[in-house]
């Protein structure tokens, strides 16, 4: 029987100081011009929480309003409020930056964060009152340092500053003397990512009420990679995560492909639940602070504030069948191939018709598409458009080519079938899964009966190959039959396999 999906989760981290001192087009401005004005420009250009709390797709991310909802909203919606905004959401929460701070400190287990004494004792309340966390991260947070041995490990050690409402609070230590692989710098992204892996995992468990004794396997799929000199990204952030979260009788590992990591996750948590292999299985994604402010430029230039302004993380469970939740079709799979090639007609064909046709089903029997579901908010001002929305016409474009549909049915086809993005643009955290709560939750309310989640990679920023890179998967109604009827009893089989062994050997003693 087809594997389920039984819950999803979402989390964002408010992080504007994250913005000016960890993104990458910051980092990168302050190292080739110093006296950036766009730097100087920053700091006056970054959201209050509360603004970002009441951001529509930020509202729409943790589930407090749906994507037909948001759709509903004019473009741009940098400058309007979400109607009864809670950073608490169906599907996830959002968090300051300070508690962020603190989670950081939480998922360090080699005393290399160091946090100031008053900021500790500030952000205690809200970490140890967290009962989803496993018992011996709850209480982590130690007593803090004096802010004299913070600013020394980062003036004479290399340390990565911590800072908050613009003052340092805190550092991560580099891990090793020479390895660039457990410089600061580095150690600090790890951490990050296993942080908000971390929170999204702990929001499924206690949005879901999922017992964290019942994860077997943990499937990790952000983009960052850990290890040390000897093997770069050996991993296993999966693992980690599951520690923090108290997943005691979980394994578990790394699954990379860049945007596309989290659809491969997807089906392989589904192949190892169908097996039996793993019945209950986690795939977690954590966040990147290398992707903060990466259209800022373009942002602050065209009079927007920087809308890349927090760390993302997400969450799903997969098990066996039950009977009652979605099932993901593993027989209605479909995958870019090495020899696919790169034209948009042979990636939808290879993602979304291939699989289709195997099903005998048309474009139009799948009722919502999740592709890349970047927010057009923050990519139309770079230049790079609406993301989804050129998805869904190449989609139904090819429809028109297979005669299922007419070429004045297409801009139909984009609202019918279609979404507006609303996911960050962290990478992989756009890539399908966004759509896994609500596709949840349509289909159980009989809203839809389909959806597909598509998720695309792009190989190439690897450096090692120009192959493109894409899978993708079909979610529906469960039928609600929970087990084969079969045309004999599991008596009779054992009688059958006892009669050929004795078959068996009865002949070689002839």
């Amino acid at each position: 029987m087809f594997p389920v999906i039984k819950g999803a989760a979402y989390i964002l981290a408010h992080t504007p100081d994250m913005v000016l001192h960890n993104g990458t087009t910051q980092t990168t401005e302050r190292t080739v011009n110093p006296d950036s004005e766009y730097l100087k420009q920053v700091p006056n250009n970054l959201r209050s929480f509360e603004q970002f709390v009441s951001y529509p797709p930020n509202q729409t991310f943790i589930g407090n309003l749906s994507p037909s909802e948001l759709g509903e909203l004019d473009l741009p919606w940098y400058d309007k409020q979400a109607e009864g905004a809670s950073s608490d959401g169906k599907y996830g929460e959002i968090f300051q930056q300070d508690e962020f701070i603190g989670w950081i400190k939480l998922a360090d287990v080699f005393n290399l964060v160091s946090l100031e004494k008053d900021f500790t004792e500030s952000i205690r309340q809200s970490i140890e009152s967290r009962e989803g966390l496993s018992e011996s991260f709850r209480t982590a947070l130690g007593e803090g340092v004096s802010l004299e041995k913070i600013e020394k490990e980062i003036a004479e050690k290399g340390a990565e500053a911590l800072i908050h409402d613009g003052k340092t609070v805190g550092c991560v230590k580099r891990a090793h003397d020479i390895d660039p692989n457990l410089n600061a710098h580095v150690i600090f992204e790890n951490l990050v990512s296993k942080a908000s892996g971390a929170m999204a995992l702990i929001s499924l468990l206690e949005k879901h009420q999922i017992d964290p004794l019942d994860i077997d396997y943990v499937l990790e799929c952000s983009e960052e990679a850990c290890g040390d000199m000897n093997q770069r990204g050996g991993g296993n952030f999966a693992k980690a995560i599951a520690e923090v979260a108290g997943c005691k009788n979980a394994t578990g590992s790394d699954t990379r492909s860049f945007c596309a990591a989290p659809t491969h996750a997807l089906i392989n948590a589904s192949a190892l639940a169908q097996s039996g292999i793993y019945p209950n299985v986690v795939i977690v994604g954590g966040g990147s602070t290398a992707k903060l402010g990466m259209n800022g430029k373009d942002h602050i230039k065209k009079g927007l504030p920087i809308l890349e302004d927090g760390v993302a993380g997400f969450a799903a469970l997969i098990s066996q069948n039950d009977g009652v939740h979605p099932i993901l079709r593993t027989d209605l799979v479909g995958k870019h191939m090495v020899g696919t090639g790169s034209s948009p007609q042979a990636v939808i064909t290879s993602l979304i018709t291939a699989p289709l046709d195997r099903g005998n089903l048309k474009i139009t029997d799948i009722d919502k598409y999740s592709v890349e579901m970047q927010n057009p908010d923050v990519t139309k001002p770079a230049g790079a458009g609406d993301v989804p929305l050129a998805n869904y016409k190449m989609i139904a474009a090819l429809g028109v080519m297979r005669k299922e549909m007419e070429r004045t049915d297409i801009a139909d086809f984009t609202k019918k079938h279609g979404m507006v993005g609303w996911a960050p643009t962290q990478g992989h955290i756009p890539s399908g899964v966004p759509y896994l709560g609500f596709a949840m939750q349509d289909i159980m309310e009989g809203k839809i009966h389909r959806a597909m989640i598509v998720g695309k990679g792009s190989l190439f920023l690897g450096r090692l190959t120009n192959l493109f890179d894409g899978v993708s998967i079909v979610i529906e109604t469960n039928p609600g039959q929970v087990e084969e009827e079969a045309t004999v009893s599991k008596d009779e089989v054992r009688q059958m396999v006892a009669e050929a062994m004795r078959s068996f050997a009865a002949s070689l003693t002839e």
